[in-house]
């Protein structure tokens, strides 16, 4: 089964979507399941993992609604506060939601120091109580702290988006070193998503990621590493299409277990599809 284990939905709204610049003018509409099924079908996908966008509530329910009428809409990760007093009843309550497989905070978006404290490292380690995964969306700059917060949390099923958003074409020592430290922790998996985004929108070329891959796989092998599409935000860079072909063609001479552990089979066993 071949699984794009990150996208989104959204109907956009300028204020709250606020993320999206006008220099990303190509994403400020809606993007809704009709949208990503032909794609998924076009590229022969059995289906995808929907992750938040916005951090409420309202956002897990508006996923989980389109993941109850969209059977190829395998997942949802959704948001929850992770230090709200009530987080335990919370996940009693969302453990009984099929779909619903994990959380992601938008960490890339927090001032230093946010993950290491005591009540949100408390909040992530009962996701793990309730058979929950969580997603790790950081920038390359914040990986130092990842490394110790990823340190605090030994028996949760950790993911990180976007292989931690390194500045494509630029000096990644910093990048590989800590990246390094992270992936020795065996609970970790990496996602091959949003790499274009990070790259030159109008100039990138494949090659620019090939060290990129080379380091994601020698670290991380290929049990441990997901595909992604980070569609629709993928499209400020690259078609669907292209973005897809960057992996795809990166690992034509992997074994066929390889190429489907990659493309489908580590997102079912992380997300317990």
């Amino acid at each position: 089964m071949r699984i794009d284990s990150h996208q989104h939905f959204w109907i956009y709204n300028r204020q709250r979507d606020s993320w999206i610049t006008d220099e990303m003018q190509v994403i400020q509409q809606d993007f809704l399941p009709a949208d990503l099924e032909p794609i998924l079908k076009q590229h022969q996908f059995d289906g995808c993992v929907a992750v938040q966008a916005d951090q409420s509530q309202m956002e897990s329910s508006f996923l989980l609604k389109l993941a109850n009428e969209n059977h190829f809409i395998k997942a949802v990760v959704g948001w929850v506060d992770l230090m709200d007093e009530e987080l335990p009843l919370l996940l009693q309550f969302c453990k009984h939601l099929i779909k619903l497989k994990g959380f992601r905070h938008i960490l890339q978006a927090e001032q230093k120091g946010f993950m290491l404290q005591p009540k949100f490292i408390y909040g992530v380690t009962l996701l793990h109580q309730y058979n929950f995964t969580y997603d790790i969306l950081i920038r390359e700059s914040q990986l130092e702290e990842t490394l110790a917060f990823v340190q605090k949390l030994p028996e949760q099923k950790l993911v990180i988006d976007h292989i931690a958003k390194p500045n494509i074409g630029s000096d990644f020592t910093y990048w590989k070193k800590h990246l390094s430290a992270i992936a020795k922790h065996e609970n970790i998996f990496c996602k091959l998503s949003g790499m274009v985004t990070e790259a030159n929108w109008k100039k990138w070329k494949t090659e620019d990621f090939i060290p990129y891959l080379d380091t994601v796989f020698d670290l991380f092998g290929t049990k441990r590493v997901l595909y992604g599409s980070d569609w629709p935000v993928c499209l400020v860079a690259a078609q669907y299409e292209q973005q897809l072909n960057l992996v795809t063609d990166y690992i034509q001479s992997f074994s066929e277990s390889e190429k489907e552990a990659i493309m489908g089979n580590n997102a079912i066993r992380f997300y317990n599809l």
